[in-house]
């Protein structure tokens, strides 16, 4: 599971997105106009080969932009949250707490999708991908490189998304269902803060200050 978390936290057309009435201005209305939402999901995380290998439940919120809160309940506790500024990624389990700055290769990930800025054409290439199971599905493809996945596909049923499929560049794939999706819903902006456990072990991966940097030194570098 911590392989799938780190993929939708780092994790951020062929045809024009505008080409074709369906999933894409649908979801496109979506981004527009939900500036909040709840929802459950249920993931399952798969190999290049089809073979099952993770399985998770859990909810989110989102208020945007770049605010969300991703928490996992089974089959262990764990809880991804962008505060706007900041991700912060809590391992339960390890009591290890990762923080990274929310920085334009956030952009470009499954998150951003949902609850990122209106404009997703800017890091996305969004294009009509048909009908199944019942949803109208469209694929997204970040426009950057190193996201740690080649495409993304979000089924619409509606107005809102009800799945998700993630592929990474391994062949692998990433499910997602959200069996309750609810936008307009009333979020405490206390949900978008973290402040790491005490006794958790932190990993600061925020670039250093510009005044503690040696001259002529770039950021992030010591």
């Amino acid at each position: 599971m911590r392989r799938a978390m780190l993929l939708f936290a780092a994790l951020a057309s062929s045809a024009p997105f505008g080409a074709a009435a369906g999933a894409v201005d649908a979801f496109l209305a979506f981004t527009a106009s939900s500036r909040t939402a709840t929802a459950t999901f249920e993931q399952r995380v798969f190999d290049r080969s089809g073979r099952r290998v993770d399985r998770a439940t859990g909810a989110f919120a989102f208020s945007r932009p770049d605010r969300f809160r991703w928490a996992y309940d089974k089959p262990v506790s764990s809880l991804i949250v962008a505060d706007g500024t900041r991700l912060w990624i809590f391992d339960e389990d390890l009591n290890q707490v990762t923080v990274r700055p929310m920085d334009r290769a956030l952009s470009a990930t499954p998150a951003a999708l949902l609850a990122g800025r209106e404009d997703v054409t800017a890091v996305f290439t969004l294009r009509e991908a048909g009908q199944a199971d019942g949803l109208d599905w469209l694929e997204a493809v970040p426009k950057e490189g190193d996201t740690g996945f080649e495409r993304v596909r979000i089924g619409m049923k509606g107005a809102v998304p009800a799945a998700m499929e993630l592929h990474d560049s391994l062949g692998g794939r990433t499910v997602l269902a959200f069996p309750v999706f609810r936008t307009g819903a009333r979020v405490d902006p206390g949900e978008f803060r973290f402040t790491p456990p005490k006794g958790a072990d932190v990993l600061d991966e925020l670039p250093a200050p510009a005044a503690s940097r040696p001259k002529g030194a770039a950021p992030g570098k010591p």
